[in-house]
């Protein structure tokens, strides 16, 4: 066979992104990207990597963002020239909001062919804008000129972890910016962790023999262009500007999407009330207030909040960001990875914020907690009784009262034979999760069902609402699931990855459910809420200012598709369950592998 540079320096780039620590590849196949994708086969062949194989190059990277979603590891993503490059911008975009990181590795042709009308050339470098964090044009490999593998898998990596890294040699210059203002407005708020991107141009031939190491030839990247470079590195190595929170507004700790635990930690700290949103991983804890909406609309809760302390990305509730809006309210952002939120221009943004432990002397400060945790307790238990089906819970006259037994029968079956609602599949998808499992909600009406019906339970939950796009979703589960995997190979329990999403989030990334024959196949049960349509839009005002006809045509969207056939056609397992009872057996046993259970929901 002919050496090929190309093949060469894949090789060497795949083995400096294992030897830096990246553990899984996602490839979609392409010819100007073949290198690539034979170097990382023979990778995992040597045992060094895992990879992963998808035909529809939106639902490899939305792979990639799971699996990073759920390691905290980006996962390389491998493309060939073209539309296909195009095909990932959904979720670099989602990964550079929500701060997921990420490494595109696209195959391009030469440079001198952009602009000509030549076959599958158009101009990648700058294709996702500011979305990257790091982004560099590599010129071809040569037999004579090698680029550093090593320098380049070094700093798209350091650059995606939003970690401190050296310029790359010859690279051309930096964009920074200051980070020592911190007032909104002051500064680009999309930094930390995110999507890094090297477009590779690579010439015939484009696969063949590789060079053995010993054998010499010049690394460099004297010819390389920097097309962008974010601000996130220059702005880790400032010094991190943290607050201390003092006493006396009435305060409330905000966790949205992504927050994490350090959002329960520090209102546990601080004694201060915790609204928590569903996806935030900060639902749980005695400080946490369920039913906020409520209480937010209510002038004793809501109208009485002075300061709000915010972690993470609220995005389910219309009251959240109208408390933050408001003048006479002091709100604090505690900065994570992605967009940090900028609800009004006088919030301050900062890296870390302390305060004093809670004071159990302070009568005024333990009544404003209080009073707003055991109302919304009290809230969500009359909420939830509103849609219970009561069952028995024992037999009147004793064991001897055959009538009475008939009835409790009667009654208990009923119970279990009742229809499926939006809040009770909300409630027994929660229910039925555990923490060595994953629930997966999609942006549909549903997330914001299971936000307004469930209490507290510290689960892993993952959401991509970077962006709160329906895209990727089952393909993001997909690669959530199977990280997960691979954590609890290394010691802990597998569970199930559950993923609650509507029809239309479902149909949206159908492709996600195509999964080619031996690739693994984690357990991933999508329990989907089929009510025909997007019914998300018939809470929206325009429901009630659009004529039915055009509305149900252009915003609802109704959609009849076979779903058993569609699962069937990919290989799903299949199931539809329309009473509690069932909903209940269905989730409590998933089958392995694959499965999608279908729930009929009234619009």
């Amino acid at each position: 066979m002919t050496v090929s540079p190309a093949a060469t320096f894949a090789h060497r780039l795949v083995d400096a992104f294992v030897d830096l620590g990246v553990r899984h590849a996602v490839v979609s196949p392409g010819s100007r990207s073949q290198a690539l994708a034979l170097a990382l086969a023979d990778a995992e062949t040597r045992g060094r990597i895992t990879l992963h194989v998808r035909i529809d190059e939106r639902a490899a990277a939305f792979t990639a963002l799971g699996l990073a979603r759920e390691s905290g590891l980006p996962a390389l993503v491998v493309t060939t020239s073209g539309t296909a490059v195009a095909n990932l911008l959904p979720a670099v975009v989602e990964a550079s909001h929500s701060g997921v990181p990420m490494i595109v590795l696209s195959g391009d042709r030469p440079a001198h062919l952009r602009g000509t009308g030549s076959n599958q050339t158009t101009w990648q470098p700058g294709l996702f804008g500011r979305f990257t964090r790091f982004e560099l044009d590599v010129p071809p490999p040569t037999l004579t000129r090698l680029p550093d593998a090593r320098a380049l898998a070094t700093r798209a990596l350091s650059a995606a972890l939003s970690a401190p890294a050296p310029a790359v040699p010859g690279g051309g210059g930096h964009a920074t910016r200051n980070d020592d203002s911190r007032r909104a407005g002051d500064e680009s708020t999309m930094i930390g962790a995110g999507p890094a991107h090297l477009n590779l141009q690579f010439v015939e031939p484009l696969s063949g023999d590789v060079l053995p190491e010993e054998a010499t030839v010049e690394d460099d990247l004297a010819d390389a262009s920097v097309d962008h470079l974010g601000g996130a590195v220059a702005s880790r190595v400032a010094a991190p500007r943290t607050l201390h929170l003092d006493r006396g507004p009435r305060t409330l700790v905000i966790a949205g999407a992504d927050a994490g635990e350090r959002a329960n930690a520090f209102a546990l700290h601080a004694g201060l009330p915790l609204i928590a949103e569903v996806s935030s991983g900060a639902r749980f804890g005695p400080n946490l207030v369920s039913a906020y909406r409520t209480l937010l609309d209510h002038p004793d809760f809501g109208g009485r909040v002075e300061r709000a302390v915010v972690f993470g990305h609220p995005t389910l509730s219309r009251q959240v960001p109208a408390l933050l809006a408001r003048d006479d309210v002091r709100t604090i952002v505690v900065r994570g990875h992605g967009e940090a939120v900028v609800p009004h221009p006088e919030t301050l943004v900062v890296d870390e914020i302390t305060a004093d432990p809670d004071d159990r002397s302070d009568r005024a400060a333990r009544a404003w907690t209080g009073q707003w945790v055991f109302a919304g307790r009290e809230l969500l238990e009359e909420q939830s009784a509103a849609d219970d089906v009561a069952a028995p819970l024992i037999i009147p006259g004793g064991a001897a009262d055959v009538a009475g037994a008939r009835e409790y029968a009667k009654a208990e079956l009923a119970a279990l034979r009742a229809p499926v609602t939006r809040r009770f599949l909300a409630d027994a998808v929660w229910r039925a999760t555990w923490p060595h499992d994953r629930l997966v909600l999609g942006a549909s009406r549903l997330i914001r069902e299971v936000d307004t019906a469930v209490g507290g339970k510290k689960i892993v939950v993952h959401a991509n609402r970077g962006l709160a796009g329906i895209d990727g979703t089952v393909s993001t589960a997909i690669g959530i699931a199977l990280a997960a995997t691979e954590g609890s190979a290394a010691g802990g329990r597998t569970g199930t990855t559950r993923v609650l999403l509507g029809d239309v989030t479902l149909l949206h990334d159908a492709g996600g459910l195509n999964v080619p024959p031996g690739e693994p196949r984690p357990r991933v049960q999508l329990v989907v809420g089929n009510d025909g349509g997007g019914t998300i839009f018939d809470g929206l005002e325009v429901a009630g200012t659009a004529a039915r006809d055009p509305f149900d045509r252009v915003m609802f969207t109704p959609q009849n598709v076979d779903l058993a056939a569609l699962a069937q056609a990919f290989g799903w397992s299949y199931r539809t369950v329309s009473t509690r009872g069932d909903l209940d057996s269905a989730l409590a046993s998933p089958p392995a592998g694959f499965s999608l259970l279908e729930v009929p929901l009234s619009r």
